[in-house]
């Protein structure tokens, strides 16, 4: 069962290697990296590459398609390369999935059309400006298209598609592997659960990094 990483420039790298950890820890798993131009990808932050072994072109049937999200899709919601990629390999994955601001390329792409997904917190409201409907939960099955919400969601959702193909006590030993047991030091991983203040300041980062990056542009991959 192959399964197609998409790279973009600007991508998140936790999106990526989060969910690539788990389905790469199957037994004859087959992953893929892939994007518009096989070579290095840049990663939102400009400080990481990750190798795209294949071009878009090379990979056509995938089982499984993940896409992270990153601050380079919205410099990608009409760029019809990669969004008619997504349509093609849709039509015959066993699933399509996304991390984080991912689900913004599925429903540009028109694979969300009024069904429900989720994505980061902050762009929740764009999410549903490309035709989805956002919901607030941290993983969200609609049909074979799984959406996850903010970065560390991507090994929520991989350790579900792990359960769905191979069975709970598989899922539960990649876990287990991995060792995926979280601990953190507050309980702050969604806005609902801080003051408001505290989720404004985070939201006036992330948008102050999405307009330097819409002010500046990148190549695309």
């Amino acid at each position: 069962m192959q399964t197609a990483f998409l790279l973009y420039d600007r991508f998140t790298a936790l999106d990526v290697v989060g969910p690539y950890e788990v389905l790469a820890s199957v037994p004859g798993a087959e992953t893929v990296l892939v994007a518009e131009r096989a070579g290095p990808v840049r990663n939102d932050h400009d400080t990481l590459a990750i190798s795209a072994e294949c071009s878009l072109d090379e990979v056509s049937a995938p089982d499984i398609v993940v896409v992270p999200g990153g601050l380079g899709t919205r410099l990608l919601l009409e760029h019809e390369p990669l969004l008619g990629w997504l349509r093609r390999v849709h039509e015959r994955t066993a699933w399509t999935t996304s991390v984080c601001t991912g689900s913004l390329l599925l429903a540009a792409a028109g694979l969300l059309k009024d069904a429900p997904a989720t994505t980061h917190w902050v762009m929740r409201e764009t999410l549903s400006s490309l035709g989805a409907v956002p919901v607030a939960d941290r993983v969200v099955e609609h049909g074979n298209i799984i959406t996850a919400a903010g970065v560390s969601a991507g090994i929520d959702l991989a350790l579900q598609l792990v359960q769905r193909i191979h069975g709970d006590e598989a899922a539960k030993a990649v876990q287990l592997g991995i060792e995926y047991d979280p601990e953190p030091p507050f309980d702050a991983g969604a806005p609902e659960k801080l003051p408001r203040p505290i989720a404004d300041a985070v939201e006036r980062v992330f948008r102050s990094r999405e307009a330097k990056i819409l002010r500046a542009g990148t190549g695309t991959r």
